[in-house]
C-alpha cells in the first residue's frame, strides 16, 4: 500500500515484464544547453522506466564542481515542468527512467546519480543489474564508504571514483572498475569535461550512438535519436568504452571485449521491451517480432478466422503470423492508455480488474470467430486467463494462444523481472496443463531454437529459458536489495 497525495493506493501485481531502465547522455560541442534534448530524449525512453527519472546537467566552461540535477517520481512530463528545465543549464547532461524489479521505489534511488569526489564531479545513470553488488558494496563500507541508496549502481559509480584516484583519466577510471564489475551494464558517466558510455562485455544492455551537428547523443535505443532529430552513428559494441569530448571527438577503447560468440544480449529486448521502431546492434526489433510470428505460424499453425494481438507488445508478432498463414489480422482489443501501473484497486465484488480497466475486447471483431491471440510472454498467467475469458465473453467461438517467446523457467539476473519459478506459471507444468489453466483451446510458444534466427544470429542470453546463464549466477536471489 502506498499514499500518493494523501490517498491510499493498492498496487496489484504485474503479469507483464518489466524491464529496468533507459539511459541517455547529451554534449553539445559548441556549448548549447542540452537539458530540452535529455528531457525529449527521455521521453522516448519512458516505456523502459515508468517510476522515476531525472536530469544532471553541467556547463563544461562554468565551475568544475557545479552540476545542476533534478530528480523525481513519476513520468518525465510529470516530473519536468519548463520552470524546471529552464534552470537546468549546461552543454553536457545525462538522463535516466527507472523501473524498480523489486525493493524500494524511492526518490533516494531515482538516477544519475551525482558524486562530487576529489577529482571534480561524476554523474552516472545505469541500465542493468550487477550480480556481486553485495561483494562490492561490503568491499567499499568497509573503507568508510556510506551509502545513499540501495541501488548497484551507487556501487559502480563509487568504483569508479575510487579507480580515477589513481588512473590518469576518467574513462581509464571506469575500465578499471569494468575489471571488478559482473553482470549486465550500459552506463551513461558524465565528467566535468568528458561525456563516456560503458556497455558490459557480454553486451546484456543496449546503448548507441547518435549525432546531430555536434552534438553527440547517447542512448539506451535508436528510437531516442529520431525523437531528438540526431543521426544513428552505431551501436556501442559490448566490452567497449566511448569516451566524447572537445579534444578527440569520439575515441573507443574495446579492451574489454569479449570473442563474439560469448556475447549475450537480452533477447527479451527484441521480443518486448524495446520499442518497435528502434535498432539494437543492427537488428530492427520490429523484423525481429514479424520473424517471431511468422515462426509461430511455421511451427504452430491453426485454423482460425482472425489473428490479434494482445497490445501492444502482442501486435507484431500476431501481424507476423498473419502474414505467414494468410488468416487476415484484425484488432480485438481497446487499450486504455492513460492507466498507469497503479491505481486504485477495483472492489472484488465489482468483478473489475486491472486487466478489465487496461483492456476491453471489441465484440464486433470477435463474436462468432475463431481467435489467434499473439501475447510477448505468459509469466504468471494470471494475465493470459482473463483476456481468454474476456474474448470468450465477447462471443469468440474459440480462442487459440500463441506466444512469442519460449516458456519462462528460470529467474533473470541480469536486469528483467523474471520472478522465482515457483512463480513461473510454466514451472514444473507441461504446455497442456498451461492450457488448461489459461482456458484457451489450443496454446503453443516459440520455438526456443527458433531465439537466434529472430535476431540473425546474434549472440544472446536465454537464461530464462533454458537455465543456462553466460555467467554464474549469485549464490542467493539479491535482486530485491541491488537494482538499478
Amino acid at each position: 500500500m502506498q499514499v500518493e497525495n494523501g490517498i491510499f493506493v493498492q498496487e496489484e501485481v504485474e503479469e507483464k515484464l518489466r524491464e529496468e531502465c533507459g539511459v541517455l547522455g547529451v554534449y553539445d560541442l559548441e556549448g548549447g544547453d542540452v537539458a530540452s534534448t535529455v528531457y525529449y530524449g527521455l521521453l522516448a525512453l519512458q516505456h523502459r522506466g515508468q517510476e522515476s527519472c531525472g536530469i544532471a546537467v553541467s556547463d563544461t566552461a562554468g565551475p568544475k564542481r557545479k552540476v545542476l540535477s533534478s530528480k523525481d517520481m513519476g513520468l518525465v512530463n510529470e516530473a519536468f515542468t519548463p520552470e524546471k528545465l529552464e534552470k537546468l543549464k549546461g552543454d553536457i547532461g545525462v538522463g535516466h527512467v527507472r523501473y524498480s524489479t523489486a525493493g524500494a521505489s524511492t526518490r533516494e534511488n531515482a538516477q544519475p546519480l551525482v558524486l562530487n569526489y576529489v577529482k571534480g564531479t561524476l554523474a552516472l545513470a545505469h541500465n542493468g543489474n550487477l550480480v556481486n553488488a553485495p561483494q562490492l558494496r561490503r568491499e567499499l563500507e568497509y573503507t568508510g564508504a556510506i551509502f545513499q541508496t540501495t541501488i548497484d549502481s551507487e556501487v559502480i559509480a563509487y568504483h569508479i571514483a575510487r579507480e580515477r584516484l589513481v588512473s590518469a583519466s576518467v574513462e581509464e577510471a571506469v575500465g578499471r572498475a569494468m575489471n571488478k564489475l559482473k553482470g549486465a551494464y550500459s552506463l551513461v558517466i558524465m565528467s566535468p569535461r568528458k561525456l563516456i558510455g560503458a556497455r558490459d562485455p557480454y553486451g546484456f544492455r543496449p546503448l548507441c550512438i547518435g549525432r546531430r551537428e555536434n552534438v553527440w547523443i547517447l542512448a539506451s535505443e535508436s528510437c531516442a535519436l529520431d525523437t531528438v532529430g540526431a543521426e544513428f552513428v552505431r551501436d556501442v559494441l559490448p566490452g567497449e568504452i566511448v569516451t566524447i569530448s572537445p579534444e578527440g571527438g569520439l575515441v573507443s577503447d574495446l579492451s574489454h571485449a569479449l570473442p563474439r560468440e560469448r556475447e549475450a544480449r537480452c533477447v527479451f529486448e527484441y521480443i518486448y521491451f524495446a520499442r518497435p521502431d528502434s535498432y539494437l546492434d543492427g537488428m530492427s526489433v520490429y523484423d525481429s517480432r514479424l520473424l517471431a510470428g511468422k515462426f509461430l505460424a511455421m511451427d504452430s499453425p491453426v485454423d482460425a478466422d482472425l489473428v490479434v494481438g494482445v497490445p501492444e507488445s502482442g501486435n507484431c508478432a500476431a501481424l507476423g503470423y498473419s502474414l505467414q498463414s494468410g488468416i487476415p489480422y484484425g484488432t480485438a482489443f481497446v487499450k486504455n492508455a492513460y492507466v498507469g501501473r497503479t491505481f486504485i484497486k477495483p472492489k472484488q465484488k465489482t468483478r473489475e480488474s486491472s486487466v478489465q480497466v487496461k483492456l476491453n475486447p471489441i465484440r464486433e471483431a470477435v463474436e462468432g470467430k475463431r481467435i489467434i491471440m499473439i501475447d510477448d510472454s505468459i509469466v504468471r498467467g494470471t494475465t493470459s486467463d482473463r483476456i481468454v475469458h474476456m474474448l470468450r465473453e465477447a462471443g469468440a467461438k474459440e480462442v487459440h494462444m500463441r506466444v512469442s517467446s519460449p516458456p519462462f523457467l528460470w529467474p533473470c539476473y541480469f536486469g528483467t523481472d523474471v520472478p522465482a519459478r515457483d512463480q513461473l506459471l510454466a514451472y514444473n507444468r507441461s504446455v497442456e496443463e498451461i492450457r488448461q489453466v489459461i482456458g484457451s483451446d489450443s496454446l503453443a510458444y516459440l520455438r526456443e531454437e527458433r531465439l537466434r534466427q529472430i535476431v540473425k544470429n546474434l549472440g544472446i542470453c536465454k537464461g530464462c529459458f533454458t537455465g543456462k546463464y553466460p555467467m554464474d549466477p549469485p549464490e542467493e536471489d539479491i535482486r530485491g536489495d541491488f537494482e538499478s
